[in-house]
């Protein structure tokens, strides 16, 4: 398994965010994204807008929208 980012390009994030099925809804000092469930539902994400995101900022991130980790791994690192 490849390793989790320390410091993650938040740029390849919503790239890699967008692959997983959200998409860009607004960008300023947050970044917020959408994603349209299968069962009508919506699953709203919120990103600090900084050049980098932490470890522990991206690990919350993911667990806030439930993510699984090596889904998140595998097309982050394709």
């Amino acid at each position: 398994m490849p390793k989790f980012p320390a410091d993650a390009p938040v740029k390849k994030v919503i790239s890699t965010l967008e692959q997983l099925g959200f998409r860009l809804v607004r960008e300023g000092n947050h970044i917020a994204m959408l994603k349209e469930n299968p069962d009508g539902t919506r699953t709203p994400l919120t990103i600090p807008n900084h050049p980098v995101l932490k470890k522990s900022t991206l690990r919350t991130i993911l667990t806030q929208s439930k993510i699984k980790r090596d889904d998140f791994l595998t097309i982050y690192y394709a």
